[in-house]
């Protein structure tokens, strides 16, 4: 029995719901099926098009994309469409026929200049991950084909991965001007042709399951988890764009000193130290009057 679970997530498009499911269903591969003949690969799709009000149904990636014609509205019949997925995923229901031929997505890669001067940002048309993984050698990449491959190139340093994007950090033995155009094209090429991004058993073997997650989070003391929240909703978003991530590391109540351990783009930043003490400290100390003095970091 698999553990995947479903979450509803809203479009622009109000017709259409996407079930978002916390592993890769497909390798970066794109289906789109428009009635129950067309959905024969799929038997997933052909028993979604047994509702009524199905239309449309698109696999791609971590989801499931469900169009309906307008004689129901999503909030009677999503959280069933969700426990229909979730259910046949988990009894190992076939998602899609190996003989399926995938809808043809262009990949592109583009590269985006970090406040690192040692790390770039490559981001992807695509969902490469499900949530955020970093790896700092060649042996500390096991779980991660493409990690392992970029590890190759004798001047990666380190291999960071979030959502769409790998920000790669390298050694001072290489410039950007001569690496990036290599490096963006190999990223292309590897997503395109389907390879797994991260092993399947990834997200458990490194205590990273939304479950994981949760129980983690709840053996917390209750300013840990302000602190967390804290920082996921107003400087996680903010770093992510620049390529890294701030990890909570841990609180100590008698110091009143929080540790964060940086990855990404943010390890070894020049601005990292002023970003700390004037923009996150700052903000801690006033968000949690008097339960955080200073904030210290750890590079990943």
């Amino acid at each position: 029995m698999k553990n995947i679970s479903i979450k509803i997530t809203t479009t622009n498009n109000p017709s259409i719901v996407k079930f978002e499911a916390n592993t890769f269903l497909t390798q970066h591969k794109s289906y789109e099926f428009n009635n129950i003949d067309d959905a024969k690969p799929s038997p997933l799709a052909q028993q979604l098009f047994y509702l009524p009000f199905v239309k449309k149904v698109y696999i791609s990636g971590n989801f499931i994309a469900v169009e309906k014609y307008n004689i129901v509205e999503w909030e009677d019949v999503q959280n069933e469409v969700a426990e229909q997925i979730e259910n046949y995923l988990n009894s190992d229901g076939v998602l899609i026929e190996e003989t399926a031929t995938p809808k043809k997505v262009p990949v592109t890669v583009y590269a985006e200049s970090t406040p690192n001067p040692s790390a770039m940002k490559f981001v992807a048309n695509k969902k490469l991950v499900t949530t955020n993984y970093e790896f700092s050698s060649i042996d500390d990449a096991k779980l991660s084909p493409l990690a392992l491959e970029l590890f190759h190139f004798p001047f990666v340093k380190n291999v960071f991965f979030d959502e769409n994007y790998v920000s790669i950090t390298k050694y001072d033995m290489a410039e950007w001007n001569d690496i990036t155009m290599e490096l963006r094209e190999f990223i292309r090429k590897y997503i395109e042709d389907g390879k797994e991004v991260m092993n399947t058993n990834a997200q458990a073997t490194l205590q990273k399951t939304t479950e994981q997650l949760d129980e983690a989070f709840e053996l917390l003391d209750d300013t840990s988890k302000e602190i967390i929240n804290i920082l996921e909703e107003y400087v996680k978003p903010a770093v992510a764009s620049d390529g890294g991530n701030i990890h909570f590391d841990s609180y100590n109540k008698d110091t009143k000193t929080v540790k964060v351990i940086l990855q990404g783009a943010c390890s070894g930043c020049p601005s990292s130290t002023f970003t700390l003490k004037n923009g996150i400290e700052n903000m801690l100390k006033e968000m949690l009057n008097g339960k955080v003095s200073t904030v210290e970091a750890i590079n990943g």
